[in-house]
This record gives structure tokens, C-alpha cells and sequence, in this order.
């Protein structure tokens, strides 16, 4: 409680803190729940970087948070006399404008370059700007499909890729020796003059959209189909419609009510493409006009959601997992057919998606390797390709949270080549007289049913991080015995770094035909528990998967 106060004194009485931040603190200092809710914990700093609740107090997002942040990247870009400069994107989120304007003032204002895109911008076009820009890092303001009271600020390397442990702990320590009152921010009319804020050209953004269209397994595809598509008012709708526009034979029709970018996502306040409530729009309007299917991305357009219509003229949900399933035969299968598959051909996963992708890979002689959860491992992996001379060998990665990505020019996921890829699947399967949903049944039907579920367990408190850390000790001093009264037969902690994979904070339950995965969530207090049940039919997934989850609820409160 000592630390809080003290937190919220200086944030309270210091010249350096807006007028506003000051009277939010020093009226938190009477009240318990709130000073511990604002000052009680710092954000944390990781290969995620920042995300929390936007406020005023050291343990959520704004523009002090973000400048003490933004000064230790500065510091540790400096320590490694890392100058070509860092690229800046935003989304549609509250505070993102501030946010960026923030960013871009303290680096500027310690010497280092910044390319800032002007307006929103996806998290891959940020990637894949920073490798195009040939920049040392780049900064995405985002909370990808958080809830509307959410914003966070995610970090890239040279490599386009999130960063790594190593990187993080570098910018941690920097951030760690630097205090609140010490980030100066210049000016951008001043930072303009001395050439260190420039603006990203509309060329980066015209050749990402080509280099999308590149990663086609089939650009001859053209078969007609008929596809809804919703941004959730976040920065997805220009360069969906404009790659989806390329594309022959696909026709797009857009939910016009959530195209404008809001920040208060009024339609969606979860703006999450992986649950029902989201997409119900999208539904409404498939319904209306019989469209195959919908897309859905979420705020910084990196992830997708997929809904396909049913020989029933009904429309299901389909799982990242699914989703992800159907991508890798369909890419493994169109570029086997062209020849164009290569014969050492890689594909990754994450430990908590399908294993199913291990059978539909062996089937094309595809490798599969296994990451954490995370695309920054997938993107390590590509990077590991190219430094081999191997980067063609890589043909997809996925994970189950709706991430898709099958080109080597974007290292993160990205919303609008999965896009794509959805469209041209339907489109191809459609000209064989086939349908998305006839695939993934033959694919169960071949491969055999392996259901899954995730479950999300809110932490409430005042300080959800040491609630998160104590029921993952529980899960580890008493675990498991039985998965729906099958005794457990391993268990594994990657908090020991097992299989060749670094540290992680994540469990393992594995019984016969069935998997629990453990691990607390890097965004949000939340811990997350994936469920995996093979059975021969949906129905009998089901019901081991309903047992599960009573049982790991009655653990996990």
C-alpha cells in the first residue's frame, strides 16, 4: 500500500502530469480499491509489450505509461547504435492517436527516426513495413481484439517480428532505470523540421497489398462467390477491400454499420472475432443476401473470423483451429497440385492448436514444428528458415486464436492474407462442386475428430497479476489426476523449458485421447485453458469435452 501511495502522490502533485492526472490521483489516495487498482502494480513489460485498461495510474495505458516506455526502447536502440529509425501504426482504439503522437515525440526527442503512418493501419502492415523500411524496430499501438476499455503498444524487431525475451528484458531493464517525470516528448512540428518524423508512403502500403496477392497457392482461381465482410470498426476495411478487389470472381459486401473505425466498437463491444456475440451482424446479413460466407477481422486487422453457410442454408462459426486446419490442406494441397510445394516444406504451429495438423501435414510430406504460444515463435522459425537459406521452404503457420500466415514477407499474422486465403479456398472448392464445410467434414472424416474447447477464467482483485501467479502455483503443487475420469499420464511444465522450447509459464495435462493446456493470459487477467478430446464422432468430442470442463471449472474458480 506504501508504494501505491507513493505513486499516486507524485502523480498527483508534479508539474510534469496534466492537470487532469493530477485530480485522478489525489482522489484515488481516499479510496483503497481504486489506489491499488491504478497505483497498486506497474504494467508489465514483454515480448507483448504493454496492455492494460485505459486510465491514469501506473498500472494502466496512457500517455505517461507509454513515454516511460517508449524512453527505455530509446535507451536500449541507442545501447545497441541501432539508428535507421522506428516505424509507428496505430488503430482505432481510444488514446491511440496520443498514444502514437507520444511515441513519436520521445524518440524523436532522443535522436531516432520515426516513419509514422498518417492514418489507421493494421499490425501486418506495420511488420511488414519495418523489414521493407529496413528500420530497427517498429512500435503498434493496439489492443488487438481486447474490449473497448483496452489499449496496449506492441514492439518489433528488424525482423518484423514481435520481440524476443532477450529483446524485451533489454527494453525492461532500460524502461526499469527511468522514471515517469524523465521522458521528454518533442514536438512534431519541431521533429519535422530536424527530419526525424517522417510520414510511411503510400507505397509501403500499395506493396504490401501485391505482396499479399503473391502468397495466392492458385491466383487462377476464379470461381464466383459471395462473401460478407466486417472490419469491426477497426483498420481492416481498406486493405481487405482492396486485396478482395483483386481477386476475380468475389464478391464483397461489407456490414456498412460497423465500417466506420470506433473506438467504442458500439456494435461489438468485445471486438473479437472468435466469439458468437461479435458476429451476429455478419450473420444477419449473410442470412439477407445467402452469401458463403462471412470474414471478420478485429481491431488491428491480424486476426480472422469465419463463419461458412451449411448444405442446411444455415451458418456455423467455424474454430481457429478449423479454420486453420482447412488452410494448411488447402495450401498444402493447391501447391502440391501446381508443383510449387517444396520438397523440404515447413509449416508451424503453436503447442495449444489442433494436433490434427500433424496427420493432414504427413500426408503431404509436410514437417510441422511446434512453437509457443505466440506468433513471434513462428515468425522466429521463418527467420531461422532465411538465415539457413531456407526461407522458401516455409508454406503456413497458424495458431488457434484466428492467426493465419502464408508468405514470409509479413511476420506476424495477418488478417488480410487469411482473408484471401479463405476466399480462394472457397472459391477452388467451389469449382470442384464442394463447399468449406463439406472439406472440414471429410477432414474429420479422414483424420478423425478431435474437438476443442477454450475456456477463459476471469481473475478479479485488486492486483489480478498475483491472483493469475497464485492459481498457476495451485495448478502446479496440486495437479491433475483424471481428464474425464481418465488417469493422467504425463505432465509436462514448460516452466522447466522441456522439448527444446524456451521458459514459458504454461501446463500440460495429457491423458488417453485427451489434452489440457493450462497457461495465464499475456493480455488480460485471465488464465486460459484449451481442451482437446478425440473421439469418433462430434458428439462423443463433445461430451468428453463438457466433462472437462466441469472439471477444470471446479479447479480453477
Amino acid at each position: 500500500m506504501t508504494e501505491a501511495t507513493n505513486r499516486a502522490k507524485l502523480w498527483a502533485s508534479h508539474v510534469y502530469f496534466d492537470p487532469d492526472t493530477q485530480k485522478a490521483s489525489a482522489s484515488y489516495l481516499s479510496n483503497e480499491n481504486e489506489l491499488l487498482s491504478a497505483f497498486g502494480s506497474e504494467l508489465s513489460f514483454g515480448t507483448g509489450g504493454l496492455r492494460g485498461i485505459v486510465g491514469v495510474g501506473t498500472a494502466r495505458m496512457n500517455i505517461y505509461t507509454v513515454g516511460r516506455a517508449t524512453l527505455g526502447l530509446a535507451h536500449s536502440l541507442r545501447q545497441r547504435k541501432a539508428t535507421r529509425g522506428v516505424a509507428i501504426a496505430h488503430d482505432s482504439r481510444h488514446g491511440a492517436e496520443a498514444f502514437t503522437a507520444v511515441t513519436a515525440g520521445v524518440l524523436a526527442a532522443n535522436g531516432i527516426p520515426v516513419h509514422v503512418f498518417e492514418t489507421l493501419a493494421p499490425t501486418p502492415m506495420l511488420s511488414y513495413a519495418v523489414r521493407a523500411l529496413g528500420l530497427d524496430a517498429g512500435v503498434m499501438i493496439t489492443a488487438s481484439h481486447n474490449p473497448a476499455v483496452y489499449n496496449g503498444y506492441k514492439v518489433y524487431g528488424a525482423d518484423g517480428c514481435q520481440i524476443t525475451d532477450e529483446a524485451a528484458d533489454s527494453i525492461l531493464a532500460c524502461i526499469s532505470a527511468v522514471g515517469y517525470t524523465d521522458a521528454e516528448v518533442m514536438p512534431e512540428a519541431d521533429a519535422r523540421k530536424a527530419g526525424l518524423w517522417l510520414d510511411v508512403q503510400d507505397s509501403i502500403r500499395r506493396s504490401f497489398a501485391q505482396n499479399c496477392l503473391f502468397c495466392r497457392p492458385n491466383p487462377n482461381v476464379c470461381e464466383s462467390i459471395h462473401v460478407v465482410y466486417t472490419p469491426l470498426h477497426g483498420t481492416g476495411l481498406m486493405p481487405v477491400r482492396e486485396v478482395l478487389g483483386l481477386m476475380q470472381g468475389v464478391k464483397v459486401t461489407e456490414v456498412d454499420a460497423q465500417c466506420t473505425p470506433d473506438g467504442d466498437f458500439p456494435t461489438c463491444p468485445k471486438p473479437n472475432p472468435e466469439i458468437d456475440e461479435t458476429l451476429g451482424m455478419g450473420i444477419a446479413l449473410c442470412k439477407e443476401t445467402g452469401a458463403d460466407l462471412l470474414l471478420a477481422t478485429d481491431p488491428d486487422c491480424d486476426r480472422v473470423g469465419v463463419v461458412v453457410r451449411t448444405p442446411e442454408g444455415g451458418y456455423e462459426r467455424l474454430s481457429g483451429n478449423e479454420v486453420g486446419l482447412l488452410l494448411l490442406d488447402y495450401v498444402l494441397s493447391a501447391r502440391k497440385e501446381l508443383g510449387t510445394l517444396p520438397e523440404n516444406a515447413v509449416a508451424v504451429k503453436t503447442i495449444v492448436t489442433s494436433d490434427l495438423s500433424f496427420s493432414i501435414a504427413k500426408e503431404y510430406g509436410v514437417t510441422i514444428r511446434e512453437v509457443l504460444t505466440g506468433f513471434k515463435y513462428i515468425g522466429e522459425v521463418i527467420g531461422g528458415l532465411e538465415k539457413e537459406g531456407r526461407e522458401s521452404d516455409f508454406v503456413f503457420g497458424f495458431e488457434e486464436s484466428c492467426g493465419y500466415l502464408a508468405g514470409t514477407h509479413v511476420r506476424d499474422k495477418d488478417g488480410v492474407m487469411a482473408c484471401m486465403l479463405v476466399c480462394e479456398m472457397a472459391q477452388a472448392l467451389k469449382a470442384q462442386g464442394s463447399s468449406v464445410w463439406q472439406k472440414l467434414c471429410e477432414l474429420y472424416a479422414h483424420h478423425g475428430y478431435l474437438g476443442t474447447r477454450l475456456l477463459n477464467f476471469d481473475i478479479t482483485g485488486a492486483v489480478p497479476m498475483v491472483e493469475m501467479a497464485a492459481t498457476m502455483q495451485r495448478m502446479r503443487t496440486q495437479p491433475l489426476k483424471e481428464l474425464a475420469g481418465r488417469p493422467v499420464t504425463a505432465v509436462k511444465d514448460y516452466l522447466t523449458g522441456i522439448d527444446g522450447l524456451p521458459v514459458s509459464n504454461v501446463l500440460v495435462y495429457e491423458a488417453e485421447s485427451l489434452k489440457a493446456i493450462v497457461r495465464p493470459s499475456g493480455t488480460e487477467p485471465k488464465v486460459k485453458v484449451y481442451l482437446f478430446a478425440k473421439a469418433a464422432d462430434q458428439n462423443g468430442s463433445a461430451e468428453l469435452l463438457n466433462i472437462l470442463e466441469q472439471e477444470i471449472s471446479a479447479v480453477i474458480k
